[in-house]
This record gives structure tokens, C-alpha cells and sequence, in this order.
């Protein structure tokens, strides 16, 4: 089976959809990294048996030599690739060139609406409500030198409601992220996606 790492910085809820879908069945989830000592995806991955790894940001000097540390850890475990579940940091090109094209990462509308710099957790969905737009959704794309730039491997849509708070469309996405993270992880461990010309292709 491919070995997966998962970077996290939250609760992990996407990790856990992981752990329950992916894990030990499409292939092995070998690492979960944390930059914040007291994320929950930390102990959900401990429960399941995954070695568990807090990396601090305040312990190098730059994020070059921080990302470097990520990559050692990586390497220990053999990922093959990485996906970002709640993630909060930018990766460096350090991190992306070593791992091009092998980066996942799932963001909480449809790109390439609601996403860029500063676009993030419920800044997006307070953004969503605020313009108040009748479609939103969920993106997963692979990671390149740009912000919610990359590839795009699946998409998935949710109506708004006019009576839905940002709570609730946050909550209507979140459901959504589960389904298609596992979906385009299964997807890239079956190596049935294509990059052509930066689009991502589905091998039927």
C-alpha cells in the first residue's frame, strides 16, 4: 500500500474521515504532522496507532528550515504523498518541488471563488454569507507555488438557504469536505489522476 502523510493543525475531523475510509484499506496514513502542540488530529491519530508528530515553528529560524524538518520527518516515514487537512501554514517551494503534484489540499468553497491569501476556515464562510451567493461548496487541488492555485481534483456543491447562518453553511461544507478528501485521496491512490496543461484528469 502507498503511505500517506496528513498535515493538520485543528480538530482533525478530516483526518479522522481518513482514518476510517483510507487507512489501512486504500493505503497507510504513515505520519500526521501538527504544527500546534495541542491540535486534536494529534490524538486522533495516536488512537488509531499513527505515529503522531508536533513540529514548532518558534524552534528555527525561518520556514524554510522549518519545512526542512517537515520533509526529514517525511522521508523518515516513506510518504509518498501529503495531504493537508486543516493545515494553516503556506508551504514553502522547499516542501512543494520535493512533493510536486503529490499535495492535496482541501479548502471550504469552490474555488476559484472564496480563496487566496487570507481566505481560511470561517473567514471563507463569513465571506460566503456576506455576499450572499446561492452556491458554495468544497474544492480538494493539488498544492503548487500559488495560494488555492493548484490543480483541481474534485469539486463538490451545497445550496445556501436564505436562512442559513455562516455556522450553518460551514457546517453544510464540512460535511462535503469529508466526502470528497476521501474521494481524491482514493483517487490518487489508485493513480488515477493525470496533471495535463495544470488540469487534473480523472482516468475512468
Amino acid at each position: 500500500m502507498k503511505k500517506i502523510a496528513v498535515l493538520a493543525s485543528g480538530s482533525g475531523s478530516n483526518l479522522q474521515t481518513l482514518i476510517d475510509q483510507i487507512h489501512q484499506k486504500d493505503g497507510l496514513i504513515c505520519v500526521v504532522i501538527s504544527d500546534r502542540k495541542n491540535a486534536y488530529a494529534l490524538e486522533r491519530a495516536k488512537q488509531a496507532g499513527i505515529p503522531a508528530v508536533h513540529i514548532s515553528r518558534l524552534k528555527y529560524n525561518s520556514d524554510n528550515e522549518y519545512d526542512a524538518e517537515i520533509l526529514r520527518i517525511l522521508k523518515k516515514y516513506e510518504a509518498q504523498a501529503v495531504i493537508l487537512a486543516g493545515y494553516l501554514k503556506i508551504l514553502t517551494p522547499l516542501l512543494i518541488d520535493a512533493y510536486k503534484n503529490k499535495i492535496m489540499n482541501i479548502h471550504p468553497s469552490l474555488i476559484p471563488s472564496f480563496c487566496g491569501d487570507g481566505f481560511y476556515g470561517m473567514r471563507v464562510h463569513n465571506a460566503v454569507y456576506e455576499k450572499g451567493v446561492k452556491v458554495t461548496g468544497a474544492t480538494v487541488h493539488f498544492v503548487d507555488h500559488g495560494i488555492d492555485s493548484g490543480p483541481i481534483i474534485v469539486q463538490r456543491a451545497v445550496s445556501v438557504e436564505d436562512s442559513d447562518t455562516a455556522e450553518q453553511i460551514q457546517q453544510k461544507v464540512l460535511n462535503v469536505e469529508h466526502n470528497i478528501l476521501a474521494e481524491a485521496t482514493r483517487l490518487f491512490l489508485q493513480d488515477k489522476i493525470e496533471i495535463i496543461n495544470n488540469r487534473a484528469y480523472i482516468k475512468k
